[in-house]
């Protein structure tokens, strides 16, 4: 086919046929899904509700005024001290606030990496996180469920 036959195919063809339409993704990480400035982390770290920690991570969280939940990482070189170990553990924190967002309450939630946190596996690393998501998911179910009583008697 010669090119000006493959451009007359185009214009008879609907757009919608031509564009690639992309899958609609719950899983992305938009800007609006992150703590981006120091006035987003400034009322987790002054208004802490939920706090869950182990000797490597400490996860702070409070209510959001969003319909959805927000992450901020603290990830410092104190702490971590090459950048492409901080690199890769931001990658798994993020990674994993992507695939659990949705079951995740509406909070502000900040993650600061403490010593030694580096030098754990990715998978180490991973199922930590995982197990902080379904504690701080508890906690805030626990709250929530012990306001909704006190409002009701």
């Amino acid at each position: 086919m010669r090119s000006s036959q493959v451009n007359s195919l185009r214009l008879s063809l609907p757009s919608a046929v031509l564009k690639k339409e992309e899958p609609v993704s719950d899983f992305g990480f938009s800007k609006k899904l992150r703590l981006l400035g120091a006035a987003d982390f400034q009322p987790v770290f002054k208004n802490t509700r939920y706090k869950v920690s182990c000797q490597q991570l400490l996860v702070l969280a409070t209510d959001s005024g969003t319909p959805f939940p927000r992450l901020g990482l603290v990830i410092a070189k104190k702490n971590i001290a090459k950048a492409v170990q901080r690199n890769r553990v931001k990658r798994l924190l993020r990674e994993s606030f992507r695939h659990n967002q949705s079951l995740l309450p509406t909070l502000d939630i900040v993650i600061l990496a403490r010593g030694g946190l580096g030098a754990l596996s990715n998978e180490q690393i991973r199922r930590k996180i995982e197990r902080h998501w379904v504690d701080i998911t508890q906690k805030a179910r626990k709250k929530s469920d012990t306001r909704e009583t006190e409002n009701a008697g």
